[in-house]
C-alpha cells in the first residue's frame, strides 16, 4: 500500500471516531392492562 492510501484510511477512521454520537430518545412502556378473567357463561351474575 502507498502511503498516501495509509495516510488517506487513518485519516477517514479519526474524522469518524471524532463525529459527534446520535442522541437517543429512550420511549416509555406502555402500561400493559390486566387479562379479563373467565367469570362465566353470563359474567359474574
Amino acid at each position: 500500500m502507498s502511503k498516501k492510501l495509509v495516510l488517506l484510511l487513518v485519516a477517514t477512521g479519526v474524522l469518524a471516531a471524532c463525529q459527534p454520537q446520535p442522541t437517543t430518545t429512550v420511549v416509555q412502556p406502555a402500561v400493559v392492562a390486566p387479562e379479563p378473567v373467565f367469570q362465566g357463561k353470563y359474567g359474574a351474575n
